[in-house]
């Protein structure tokens, strides 16, 4: 083939990084969306309403969790904030902290406002690196990662490519949750 789109072998089709960023958004979102079994179950409210709610073990762990992470957390600010306010409201949190992570999850995985998604992860990922990174160089370089990817994915707006995003700007132009500040 010659002519404009001839590559050679050791050239990299990068037409398309679009798509590309949608499969590490997808990839990402499937990460989060491992809550839904790991800290969440049906539940029936009123005795017969189906419901999801947070697993009782989740609730009874995250305490055990934290109280280790804050032994040694040296950030006095973060550790001051999670022993006085997040340990008394330990129920609270951990409903927030599952519930965020099947919506991050969520959102990411279908693409559907995929940018406030990406800010739930920032979000998430913030106070978890701010819990634990001091328990080890990868912890702290795995979170670091995890802030990168998903401020690149929020400034991409990801959700377009592969996603539901797409059919919500075609449906309102111009709307601030698929809005594209680089594009």
């Amino acid at each position: 083939m010659t002519g404009p789109t001839a590559m050679t072998p050791t050239q990299v089709d990068m037409s398309h990084p679009s798509r590309w960023m949608a499969v590490l958004r997808i990839l990402l979102g499937l990460w989060f969306l491992k809550a839904l079994y790991s800290k969440m179950e049906f539940v029936l409210l009123g005795g017969f309403v189906p419901w999801i709610g947070t697993e009782q073990r989740w609730i009874e762990m995250m305490p055990v969790i934290l109280t280790k992470q804050m032994e040694a957390n040296q950030i006095l600010w973060y550790k001051s904030f999670v022993e006085q306010t997040v340990l008394p409201n330990v129920v609270l949190f951990a409903r927030l902290t599952a519930w965020g992570e099947v919506l991050v999850g969520l959102s990411l995985v279908s693409g559907l406002f995929a940018g406030l998604g990406a800010l739930g992860g920032l979000w998430l990922s913030i106070n978890y690196g701010l819990a634990g990174s001091h328990t080890s160089s990868a912890s702290a370089g795995f979170h670091y990662l995890l802030l990168s990817v998903f401020a690149v994915l929020f400034l991409s707006r990801s959700g377009r490519a592969w996603g539901l995003d797409s059919w919500v700007a075609w449906r309102w132009p111009g709307s601030i949750l698929t809005w594209r500040p680089f594009a």
